[in-house]
């Protein structure tokens, strides 16, 4: 239970409760409206240094070479704030950065505080100088009930990108960094949902997991109707340090470019990349231990890999009654990530989370990342404020104290995975008992594909388990979907946790994901 506790107090850090942050200085939120001479000025900066990536660089490796030392905390007042009171304080969009000067991007801040207890600093860019943005309470509104709070002392949490996301002329929000090392984007027509991590270490292990930190950001000036804004971070833990670049094009589908190096202080052997956080309640995998209104509760839905031999594999997320942690050996990964497959408001009849228009957040490496395993860590949880599902990239070797060790990847947060479609998605997964036989009844439906032609008699079903047996594979048609639906049976002891891998083939050829699955009972 502690343990869930620390993962989910920083997820939550991050949930950004942001999504639906007010904005309330200007109704309809675009950054094209002139104001009167003299009003609601930008926020101010401070004296210019020179940047690069290479400054960047060389901050983090000089960085390693001494102890850890965190940023101070904010003043006291300030941590006590409960979640409403945190919530009664917003930055003034009037005062973003770049408002008002035809940029692709504006920049608005969040205040330390709450469970933000740390200040970062962040820092605005422009032709090779970077400029500290000053924090002023001055910049923020708040409700009446707003206790009166000093400044001194006080700083930012984090900050979200505005741009031309849906609409010409119209600033949205796309994208968040605060909290840790988290940050989220969205695309075109989505809301917030998962999370990614610039570094995950020590995810669901027995020591505890430690937490790395965004300490200060370099934010680049985007000239008009520039296709990409690149924010850079500094990276920093007891344990390591890390220079990071991202290039963030948003859309249909709004993707980031990451180049990360670490610099660990200590040999590093349960360091996860490009690390993805969610949450999982239940689906009708686990529908009976939920007294729920709704068909299911998830932001992500299942794991999707296509492995260095070319599989693409589908790993349905569970919410189980104790930790359980998946290892998937793998070389030369092409590619993983969580997603949500459920898009249709009926698969959650919630009419306000919205559940059906979470991101899926595909991760793409950049060249090979060599031999090692994609981790999916899954938490028990009672509800849904808890994100309890991770997912991430641990290198089969050590990260060495004293070396640089450099990863880039391309971060898709999409509707669906930009695969070539060759082989048939796995639609659904349905368990139960069967009501005559001993054992649980599976059904996996894939989703209407040419390959998998129009007979279920010309496919063969493949299903194997370790710790349970199978018996009576079927395929049918179903109407419903116009793909095909493999049943199987699962004959299992109590507590043995049978591993399930299931699969479609046609004429001796794979014409479907490859479907796993850990039964927990």
């Amino acid at each position: 239970m502690q343990r869930r506790q620390v993962i989910s107090s920083a997820a939550l850090a991050s949930l950004g409760w942001m999504s639906g942050w007010p904005v309330r200085a200007n109704n309809h939120d675009s950054a094209g409206a002139k104001r009167p001479e003299g009003q609601h000025e930008p926020v101010a900066l401070g004296e210019p240094l020179p940047f690069g990536t290479d400054i960047l660089r060389d901050k983090a490796e000089e960085l390693a070479s001494r102890p850890y030392d965190p940023p101070q905390k904010v003043p006291l007042p300030w941590r006590e704030l409960n979640y409403d009171q945190y919530r009664g304080i917003w930055f003034d969009e009037r005062h973003a950065l770049w408002r008002d000067t035809g940029r692709a991007a504006v920049v608005d801040f969040f205040p330390a505080g709450y469970l933000f207890d740390r200040p970062v600093a962040i820092n605005a860019v422009a032709d090779g100088q970077a400029r500290p943005v000053l924090f002023d309470l001055n910049t923020f509104d708040k409700t009446d009930q707003f206790p009166d709070l000093s400044a001194q002392g006080m700083g930012f949490s984090g900050f979200r990108l505005r741009g031309e996301l849906e609409i010409s002329g119209v600033f949205q929000e796309y994208a968040v960094f605060q909290g840790a090392s988290y940050f989220r984007a969205l695309a075109r027509g989505q809301v917030y949902g998962l999370s990614a991590r610039g570094l995950a270490l020590g995810t669901g292990s027995p020591e505890g997991e430690e937490f790395p930190i965004f300490r200060e950001f370099w934010i680049e000036a985007a000239e008009p109707s520039a296709p990409m804004v690149t924010v850079h971070a500094l990276l920093d833990s007891p344990s390591v340090t890390g220079a990071y670049s991202f290039n963030i094009f948003k859309g249909e589908q709004t993707r980031m470019e990451v180049q990360c190096t670490l610099f660990p202080r200590v040999d590093l052997t349960a360091a996860g990349i490009a690390a993805g956080t969610s949450m999982f309640l239940f689906d009708q995998t686990n529908r009976t231990r939920f007294d729920d209104f709704r068909e299911a509760v998830h932001d992500s839905d299942g794991l999707l890999m296509v492995n260095g031999a070319g599989e693409q594999i589908w790993r349905p997320l569970s919410n189980p009654p104790e930790l359980g942690i998946s290892h998937f050996v793998d070389s030369g990964t092409r590619g993983f990530g969580l997603m949500q497959r459920a898009r249709e408001t009926d698969d959650f009849a919630d009419l306000q989370a919205y559940y059906e228009r979470r991101p899926s957040l595909w991760v793409e490496p950049m060249g090979s990342w060599g031999p090692g395993q994609v981790v999916l860590v899954e938490i028990p949880t009672d509800k849904e404020v808890y994100d309890n599902i991770v997912a991430f990239w641990r290198p089969a070797e050590p990260l060495r104290a004293g070396r640089a060790h450099h990863f880039a990847y391309r971060l898709h947060w999409c509707a669906a995975a930009p695969l070539d479609g060759t082989v048939a998605q796995v639609l659904n997964t349905r368990s139960g008992r069967h009501i005559f036989e001993q054992g649980r009844i599976f059904t996996i439906d894939f989703a209407e594909h040419s390959a998998l032609g129009s007979d279920p008699a010309k496919l063969e079903a493949r299903v194997h388990s370790r710790n349970g047996k199978i018996s009576n594979p079927t395929v049918e048609y179903n109407p419903g979907t116009g793909g095909m639906r493999l049943a199987f049976m699962l004959d299992a002891a109590d507590g043995a946790r049978p591993e399930i891998r299931a699969e479609l083939l046609r004429n001796d050829m794979r014409v479907s994901e490859v479907w796993l699955y850990r039964w927990s009972g």
